[in-house]
């Protein structure tokens, strides 16, 4: 099996891709990786792509990871040189995955000889997405589109919406290792230590790359009322972009009059997600539109964190009895997070039951029988 992903950066559908991968290799099947970029420019970061996590948990599990191009840009098309690349990467593969959409341009230039491909979804916006919508019909009408994986439910109703046929769309939902996400009081203990936080302050975790979907403005706004109202509380951000570093998060923070809050903690991306969750209080996401089902509230759930989310994609149905939804508004979002400390022993035995609900077993297992379902032994030479 061969993944084409566009490049390696920070992020939720990153993260869940590649810990399918690790799980589905060796277990029956081999799987290697293609990434159409080697850097990244996202969220005022450069990011190459051996630094990301994802690059290296692969590389970990066995995975033969490469990348077409050496930067972060390039033209549309593709050269001689690079199909040639990609031919070489196809010579054995009986079928290929694209995470996401925006691969298929690859796949739409340089054809698959007949090979059947799997495309993850994980947005809950297909127009929102540039050409990347054009390039799926344009597979879809070619007939390379063997089955597209929507990781929501929301997903499924929204590219149905856009004329995917249906049949196409299959359902798998997020699913997370209940060994590395589980609450840990030792943890937990540790970082509030090295941040400063005393260990009864409520605390807010944001996993969260600075992008406007995640509405960081409306978040940073609930954070400021929040924290004038909870004088003992504390607010810890990570993702690409959420550091010092970034001159777009300094200056929304100064419109609420956080810049200089010690009780508010950048720590940028993180390769130990479960550790912050573990640590807090409350998981929140407040995103505007794209989300599908959040990779973060599932997570931060798992570690015993209470969800507090916008009633965006999947969101109400992963937290419905485990947390809150709450309309986009700062005092009302301060208000839930704040009535969610305070009935944080109703919700304890919703968030351990999530742990069998969000099985990371059963999604690499419905992830198997997908690929074997599609799986074509014939092969026919790429297109020149």
């Amino acid at each position: 099996m061969l993944s084409l992903y566009e490049g390696f950066f920070s992020g939720g559908a990153r993260i869940l891709h590649s810990d399918v991968l690790a799980g589905l290799h060796g277990h029956g099947q081999r799987h290697r990786v293609l990434s159409i970029h080697g850097q990244a420019h996202r969220e005022a970061t450069v990011q190459r792509m051996q630094d990301d996590a994802s690059y290296r948990k692969l590389v970990a599990a066995g995975l033969s990871v490469s990348a077409l191009r050496d930067g972060f840009a390039g033209p549309v098309d593709f050269d001689a040189a690079e199909l040639a690349v990609f031919e070489r990467a196809m010579s054995d593969v009986d079928v290929v995955l694209t995470l996401k959409e925006q691969p298929l341009r690859l796949v739409n230039q340089a054809g698959v000889g007949g090979r059947p491909v799997i495309t993850c979804l994980h947005r809950s916006d297909p127009e929102n997405q540039g050409p990347a919508l054009a390039e799926l019909r344009t597979a879809v009408d070619t007939g390379a589109i063997a089955a597209l994986v929507c990781c929501a439910e929301s997903t499924r109703a929204a590219y149905q919406a856009a004329g995917i046929p249906a049949e196409l769309l299959e359902v798998i939902p997020n699913g997370v290792d209940p060994r590395r996400f589980r609450p840990d009081r030792w943890v937990r203990a540790r970082l509030r230590r090295a941040l400063g936080i005393a260990p009864d302050a409520p605390v807010i975790a944001f996993a969260a790359r600075y992008d406007l979907m995640k509405n960081v403005p409306l978040f940073l706004a609930s954070a400021a009322a929040f924290l004038a109202a909870q004088p003992n509380a504390h607010v810890i951000m990570c993702g690409a972009g959420m550091t010092a570093a970034n001159p777009h998060l300094t200056a929304d923070l100064a419109l609420v009059g956080l810049e200089s809050s010690p009780r508010l903690h950048r720590l940028g991306v993180r390769d130990d997600p479960q550790t912050l969750y573990a640590a807090a209080d409350i998981v929140a996401l407040t995103s505007s539109f794209g989300e599908a089902a959040p990779l973060c509230l599932i997570e931060g759930m798992m570690c015993g964190a209470i969800p507090v989310a916008t009633d965006v994609g999947d969101c109400a149905a992963i937290v419905a009895g485990c947390g809150l939804i709450t309309p986009p508004d700062p005092e009302a979002i301060a208000a839930a997070w704040t009535e969610a400390l305070a009935h944080r022993a109703q919700f304890a035995p919703a968030l351990r039951a999530s742990r069998t609900h969000f099985s990371r077993r059963r999604m690499i297992a419905s992830y198997a029988r997908l690929i074997r379902r599609v799986r074509t032994p014939s092969r026919v030479p790429l297109a020149a």
